[in-house]
């Protein structure tokens, strides 16, 4: 079955998950990891895209965003592909890819899941037993996000601000989100989404949306189509 062609849509939220191939290392050390940020930061300004909150994982990397255009994700995303493979395979004197192909990417509906997004990015390093808590990991949005660090790429969504009146009041409470965690139902949605490209949200938010593209949004019904009857 051929594969879809992903959807991007001005103003939406997208959940963007790009693997190295074959589970192999994306990143070696610290000097990778900061020029993936820097790369993300310089053309995200560049396509006008907004980083809400991201990670970079050993092998694969997260990202939530909201792009100004419809053609500024895969812009971006292109720019930083190419322009991160070239560095790495020059630094580490390697030829052939690197990614496991095209990057997965899906819409997801702001009031239900963008702040559980954002959760599910941030424990990521948990999940993976890398860190104990998720302000113990370095490569990710979440000390910005409760007011550890200051990271310019980060811009933060309508939701988080609506969090509290004061700085304070947001970072203490998106950090008691990140506590409490997601349901395993959450987690599960969240990644099979993304790696599907089915649009995440109410039936009323993937209907609306569905109106703007002929591309399908959600898996079909299982089984054959049903026969027409003559009347």
């Amino acid at each position: 079955m051929a594969r879809q062609p992903r959807l991007t849509v001005a103003g939406y939220p997208h959940h963007v998950i790009q693997r190295g191939n074959d589970r192999q290392a994306i990143v070696r050390d610290d000097a990778d990891r900061e020029r993936l940020l820097a790369l993300w930061q310089e053309h995200a300004q560049t396509f006008k895209v907004a980083i809400h909150a991201y990670v970079i994982m050993d092998n694969h990397f997260h990202l939530l965003l909201t792009p100004e255009t419809d053609e500024g994700l895969p812009q971006m995303m292109q720019a930083v592909g190419r322009a991160y493979v070239r560095y790495f395979n020059l630094r580490h004197q390697r030829t052939g890819t690197l990614w496991e192909g095209r990057y997965r990417s899906n819409l997801i509906e702001s009031e239900r899941y963008l702040l559980a997004c954002m959760v599910y990015i941030d424990l990521n390093p948990v999940r993976a037993c890398m860190v104990a808590q998720a302000a113990d990991f370095k490569w990710s949005s979440h000390r910005h996000c409760i007011g550890q660090v200051s990271d310019k790429l980060v811009t933060p969504h309508a939701l988080f601000w609506g969090l509290g009146n004061t700085p304070f009041a947001r970072e203490a409470a998106y950090a008691e989100l990140v506590q409490t965690g997601l349901a395993q139902s959450e987690k599960q949605q969240l990644t099979q989404s993304a790696l599907s490209g089915w649009a995440l949200g109410s039936a009323d938010f993937v209907g609306e949306l569905q109106q703007s593209t002929t591309r399908r949004l959600a898996p079909g019904k299982a089984g054959r189509p049903a026969k027409k009857t003559v009347d």
